[in-house]
Protein backbone atom coordinates (compact mmCIF):
# COMPACT_ATOMS: atom_id res chain seq x y z
CA UNK A 1 0.00 0.00 0.00
CA UNK A 2 1.30 3.29 -0.76
CA UNK A 3 1.18 6.38 0.78
CA UNK A 4 1.17 10.32 -0.29
CA UNK A 5 2.84 12.86 2.22
CA UNK A 6 2.83 16.67 0.79
CA UNK A 7 5.97 18.35 2.97
CA UNK A 8 6.91 21.67 2.89
CA UNK A 9 9.84 23.16 4.10
CA UNK A 10 10.51 27.13 4.92
CA UNK A 11 14.46 27.73 5.58
CA UNK A 12 14.36 31.84 7.12
CA UNK A 13 17.68 33.53 7.21
CA UNK A 14 17.64 37.23 8.87
CA UNK A 15 20.13 40.01 8.94
CA UNK A 16 20.22 43.53 10.69
CA UNK A 17 20.67 45.05 7.46
CA UNK A 18 20.88 44.27 3.47
CA UNK A 19 23.92 42.13 2.92
CA UNK A 20 25.17 40.43 -0.20
CA UNK A 21 24.50 36.80 -1.17
CA UNK A 22 26.90 34.32 -2.70
CA UNK A 23 25.85 30.78 -4.27
CA UNK A 24 23.79 28.64 -2.13
CA UNK A 25 23.85 24.88 -2.52
CA UNK A 26 20.12 23.56 -1.40
CA UNK A 27 19.59 19.46 -0.65
CA UNK A 28 16.03 19.31 -0.23
CA UNK A 29 14.56 17.51 -2.75
CA UNK A 30 13.77 13.62 -1.67
CA UNK A 31 15.69 10.69 -3.65
CA UNK A 32 13.55 8.95 -5.91
CA UNK A 33 13.77 5.25 -6.40
CA UNK A 34 11.51 2.06 -6.29
CA UNK A 35 9.85 2.18 -2.98
CA UNK A 36 9.86 6.53 -3.39
CA UNK A 37 8.54 8.63 -5.88
CA UNK A 38 8.45 12.40 -6.70
CA UNK A 39 5.23 13.70 -7.64
CA UNK A 40 5.48 17.21 -7.94
CA UNK A 41 8.09 19.86 -6.50
CA UNK A 42 8.53 23.43 -5.92
CA UNK A 43 11.28 25.86 -4.88
CA UNK A 44 10.53 29.52 -4.09
CA UNK A 45 13.52 31.88 -3.49
CA UNK A 46 12.73 35.30 -1.82
CA UNK A 47 14.50 37.44 -2.53
CA UNK A 48 13.82 36.15 -6.21
CA UNK A 49 17.04 34.11 -7.86
CA UNK A 50 18.77 35.43 -10.80
CA UNK A 51 19.61 31.68 -11.27
CA UNK A 52 18.85 28.34 -10.46
CA UNK A 53 20.81 24.95 -11.54
CA UNK A 54 19.73 21.36 -10.71
CA UNK A 55 22.52 19.28 -10.40
CA UNK A 56 23.76 15.60 -9.40
CA UNK A 57 26.39 15.18 -7.28
CA UNK A 58 28.90 12.31 -6.63
CA UNK A 59 26.54 10.75 -4.43
CA UNK A 60 23.58 10.73 -7.01
CA UNK A 61 21.65 13.77 -4.37
CA UNK A 62 19.79 16.29 -6.41
CA UNK A 63 20.87 19.48 -5.69
CA UNK A 64 19.79 23.49 -6.20
CA UNK A 65 22.68 25.66 -7.00
CA UNK A 66 20.88 29.20 -6.01
CA UNK A 67 22.46 32.35 -6.54
CA UNK A 68 19.59 34.83 -4.93
CA UNK A 69 19.29 38.54 -5.78
CA UNK A 70 21.20 40.91 -3.32
CA UNK A 71 21.24 43.08 -1.33
CA UNK A 72 18.56 41.92 1.02
CA UNK A 73 18.06 42.22 5.00
CA UNK A 74 16.11 38.25 4.52
CA UNK A 75 16.78 35.42 2.58
CA UNK A 76 13.85 32.84 2.52
CA UNK A 77 13.61 29.47 0.68
CA UNK A 78 10.65 27.62 1.02
CA UNK A 79 10.71 24.15 -0.61
CA UNK A 80 7.58 22.10 -1.24
CA UNK A 81 7.10 18.26 -2.35
CA UNK A 82 4.47 15.68 -2.61
CA UNK A 83 6.14 11.88 -2.83
CA UNK A 84 4.11 8.52 -2.67
CA UNK A 85 5.90 6.00 -0.66
CA UNK A 86 5.35 2.30 -0.40
CA UNK A 87 7.93 2.01 2.46
CA UNK A 88 10.37 -1.26 2.82
CA UNK A 89 10.42 -3.99 5.00
CA UNK A 90 13.88 -4.61 5.82
CA UNK A 91 12.85 -7.48 8.04
CA UNK A 92 11.36 -9.79 5.47
CA UNK A 93 13.82 -9.39 2.58
CA UNK A 94 15.82 -12.52 2.74
CA UNK A 95 19.61 -12.07 2.97
CA UNK A 96 21.92 -13.88 0.49
CA UNK A 97 23.00 -17.33 2.21
CA UNK A 98 26.57 -16.38 3.20
CA UNK A 99 25.56 -13.41 4.87
CA UNK A 100 23.26 -14.60 7.64
CA UNK A 101 25.50 -15.14 10.26
CA UNK A 102 27.82 -12.35 10.96
CA UNK A 103 30.97 -11.98 10.76
CA UNK A 104 30.53 -12.06 7.07
CA UNK A 105 32.44 -11.09 3.55
CA UNK A 106 31.46 -8.54 0.86
CA UNK A 107 32.36 -9.75 -2.96
CA UNK A 108 34.53 -8.68 -4.69
CA UNK A 109 33.00 -6.08 -6.64
CA UNK A 110 30.60 -5.12 -3.89
CA UNK A 111 33.93 -4.07 -1.66
CA UNK A 112 35.09 -1.79 -4.68
CA UNK A 113 31.92 -0.02 -4.65
CA UNK A 114 31.56 -0.05 -1.06
CA UNK A 115 34.80 1.25 0.25
CA UNK A 116 33.93 4.78 0.69
CA UNK A 117 30.83 2.73 3.84
CA UNK A 118 33.12 0.49 5.10
CA UNK A 119 36.06 3.29 6.14
CA UNK A 120 35.27 4.55 9.70
CA UNK A 121 35.42 8.25 9.54
CA UNK A 122 36.73 9.01 12.92
CA UNK A 123 40.37 8.15 14.06
CA UNK A 124 40.32 4.28 16.13
CA UNK A 125 38.44 4.35 19.29
CA UNK A 126 39.11 1.56 22.00
CA UNK A 127 35.23 2.65 23.66
CA UNK A 128 33.09 2.57 20.28
CA UNK A 129 34.98 -0.59 19.49
CA UNK A 130 34.22 -2.45 22.57
CA UNK A 131 30.28 -0.90 22.69
CA UNK A 132 30.71 -2.57 18.83
CA UNK A 133 31.80 -5.66 19.72
CA UNK A 134 29.10 -5.98 22.92
CA UNK A 135 26.26 -7.46 20.51
CA UNK A 136 27.77 -10.14 19.23
CA UNK A 137 26.61 -12.72 20.78
CA UNK A 138 28.92 -15.35 22.83
CA UNK A 139 26.18 -17.97 23.40
CA UNK A 140 26.11 -19.52 20.30
CA UNK A 141 25.60 -17.57 16.28
CA UNK A 142 24.87 -13.56 15.62
CA UNK A 143 22.32 -13.29 12.95
CA UNK A 144 24.15 -9.98 10.66
CA UNK A 145 20.70 -8.37 10.52
CA UNK A 146 20.05 -9.16 14.27
CA UNK A 147 22.50 -7.59 15.51
CA UNK A 148 21.79 -4.67 14.03
CA UNK A 149 18.31 -4.78 14.99
CA UNK A 150 19.45 -4.93 18.43
CA UNK A 151 22.05 -1.98 18.26
CA UNK A 152 19.52 0.03 16.82
CA UNK A 153 17.12 -1.12 19.42
CA UNK A 154 19.95 -0.24 22.24
CA UNK A 155 20.73 3.33 21.60
CA UNK A 156 16.54 4.16 21.88
CA UNK A 157 16.48 2.57 24.82
CA UNK A 158 19.25 3.27 26.58
CA UNK A 159 20.32 6.95 25.50
CA UNK A 160 18.34 10.51 25.66
CA UNK A 161 17.27 12.59 22.52
CA UNK A 162 18.64 16.26 22.68
CA UNK A 163 17.93 18.39 19.75
CA UNK A 164 20.24 20.52 18.41
CA UNK A 165 20.09 23.60 16.14
CA UNK A 166 23.58 24.40 15.78
CA UNK A 167 25.61 22.65 13.25
CA UNK A 168 27.92 19.90 13.06
CA UNK A 169 27.85 16.49 15.14
CA UNK A 170 29.20 14.78 18.11
CA UNK A 171 31.88 12.40 17.44
CA UNK A 172 30.65 8.74 18.92
CA UNK A 173 32.84 8.64 21.59
CA UNK A 174 31.19 12.01 23.17
CA UNK A 175 27.63 10.27 22.10
CA UNK A 176 28.74 6.94 24.26
CA UNK A 177 30.03 9.24 27.40
CA UNK A 178 26.86 11.41 27.73
CA UNK A 179 24.44 9.00 26.47
CA UNK A 180 22.50 11.24 24.95
CA UNK A 181 22.98 13.16 21.06
CA UNK A 182 21.07 14.56 18.25
CA UNK A 183 19.48 12.17 15.68
CA UNK A 184 22.75 12.91 13.43
CA UNK A 185 24.79 11.72 16.53
CA UNK A 186 22.26 8.40 16.95
CA UNK A 187 23.22 8.21 13.13
CA UNK A 188 26.72 8.85 13.28
CA UNK A 189 27.06 6.46 16.50
CA UNK A 190 25.73 3.66 15.14
CA UNK A 191 27.24 3.95 11.34
CA UNK A 192 30.76 3.97 12.99
CA UNK A 193 30.13 0.73 15.12
CA UNK A 194 29.33 -1.22 12.24
CA UNK A 195 31.69 0.29 10.05
CA UNK A 196 34.30 -1.31 12.53
CA UNK A 197 32.65 -4.50 12.48
CA UNK A 198 32.63 -4.52 8.98
CA UNK A 199 29.58 -3.67 7.36
CA UNK A 200 29.19 -1.06 4.72
CA UNK A 201 27.10 1.86 6.19
CA UNK A 202 26.20 5.49 5.09
CA UNK A 203 24.11 8.93 6.73
CA UNK A 204 21.13 9.62 5.44
CA UNK A 205 19.34 13.13 5.70
CA UNK A 206 15.08 13.28 5.06
CA UNK A 207 12.30 14.20 6.68
CA UNK A 208 10.71 11.51 8.99
CA UNK A 209 6.48 12.22 9.51
CA UNK A 210 5.37 11.04 13.61
CA UNK A 211 1.73 10.39 13.66
CA UNK A 212 2.41 10.14 17.54
CA UNK A 213 3.16 13.75 17.44
CA UNK A 214 0.12 14.50 16.03
CA UNK A 215 -2.34 16.93 17.66
CA UNK A 216 -4.45 17.33 14.10
CA UNK A 217 -7.96 16.12 13.12
CA UNK A 218 -7.78 12.36 12.11
CA UNK A 219 -8.94 13.41 8.35
CA UNK A 220 -5.73 15.57 7.79
CA UNK A 221 -2.58 14.51 10.08
CA UNK A 222 -0.06 16.89 9.94
CA UNK A 223 3.26 16.60 11.85
CA UNK A 224 7.19 15.84 10.71
CA UNK A 225 10.74 17.43 11.22
CA UNK A 226 14.22 16.91 9.20
CA UNK A 227 15.51 14.03 10.61
CA UNK A 228 18.63 11.66 10.17
CA UNK A 229 19.01 7.93 9.99
CA UNK A 230 21.53 5.03 8.20
CA UNK A 231 21.08 2.54 5.86
CA UNK A 232 23.60 -0.41 5.60
CA UNK A 233 24.36 -2.59 3.28
CA UNK A 234 23.15 -6.80 3.44
CA UNK A 235 24.32 -9.06 0.65
CA UNK A 236 20.58 -10.10 -1.53
CA UNK A 237 18.48 -7.60 0.59
CA UNK A 238 20.32 -4.41 -0.31
CA UNK A 239 21.03 -1.28 1.29
CA UNK A 240 18.34 -0.99 4.63
CA UNK A 241 17.17 1.38 6.68
CA UNK A 242 17.75 1.83 10.56
CA UNK A 243 16.71 5.03 12.42
CA UNK A 244 17.88 4.60 16.51
CA UNK A 245 16.46 7.54 16.91
CA UNK A 246 12.71 6.38 17.05
CA UNK A 247 13.93 2.39 16.46
CA UNK A 248 12.38 2.35 13.12
CA UNK A 249 13.34 -0.01 10.63
CA UNK A 250 12.20 0.91 7.34
CA UNK A 251 8.72 1.62 6.49
CA UNK A 252 7.43 4.35 4.91
CA UNK A 253 7.60 7.02 7.51
CA UNK A 254 11.47 7.86 6.30
CA UNK A 255 11.26 10.06 3.90
CA UNK A 256 14.93 10.14 1.89
CA UNK A 257 16.59 13.27 0.59
CA UNK A 258 20.23 13.30 1.37
CA UNK A 259 23.09 9.95 1.16
CA UNK A 260 26.54 10.72 2.23
CA UNK A 261 29.58 9.10 3.59
CA UNK A 262 29.26 11.15 7.11
CA UNK A 263 27.13 14.07 8.48
CA UNK A 264 29.02 17.41 7.29
CA UNK A 265 28.56 16.14 3.57
CA UNK A 266 24.75 15.87 3.93
CA UNK A 267 23.90 19.54 4.66
CA UNK A 268 20.44 20.83 3.24
CA UNK A 269 21.60 24.56 3.21
CA UNK A 270 25.15 25.83 2.60
CA UNK A 271 26.22 29.24 1.12
CA UNK A 272 28.12 32.62 1.96
CA UNK A 273 26.74 35.91 2.41
CA UNK A 274 28.91 39.31 2.56
CA UNK A 275 28.59 41.28 5.62
CA UNK A 276 30.09 41.69 9.19
CA UNK A 277 29.27 39.00 12.00
CA UNK A 278 27.00 41.03 13.78
CA UNK A 279 24.63 41.17 10.85
CA UNK A 280 23.44 38.30 11.20
CA UNK A 281 20.62 37.65 13.45
CA UNK A 282 19.53 34.23 12.96
CA UNK A 283 17.52 31.27 11.13
CA UNK A 284 14.28 29.81 11.77
CA UNK A 285 13.49 26.28 9.72
CA UNK A 286 9.56 24.89 10.01
CA UNK A 287 9.26 21.72 8.79
CA UNK A 288 5.27 20.20 7.86
CA UNK A 289 5.01 16.50 6.50
CA UNK A 290 0.99 15.61 5.61
CA UNK A 291 -0.20 12.63 4.80
CA UNK A 292 -2.92 12.15 2.72
CA UNK A 293 -6.12 10.03 3.41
Amino acid sequence: MSIVFDISHVTEYRYAKPVGFGEHRLMFRPRDSHDLRVLATDLKVDPEAVGVRMIQDVYSNSIALVQPRSPADRLRLTCLFTVEATGSRPLELPLSPGALEYPFEYSAEDRIALQHYLAPYYDADAMLMSWARSFIRNDGPTGSRELLVEMTQAIRNSMSYQPRDGEGVQAPSETLTSKSGSCRDFATLMIEAVRRLGYAARFISGYVYTPGLDAAAPSKATAGATHAWLQVYLPGAGWLAFDPTNNLIGGTDLIRVGVARHASLASPVSGSWQGVTSDYLGMTVDVQVTKRE
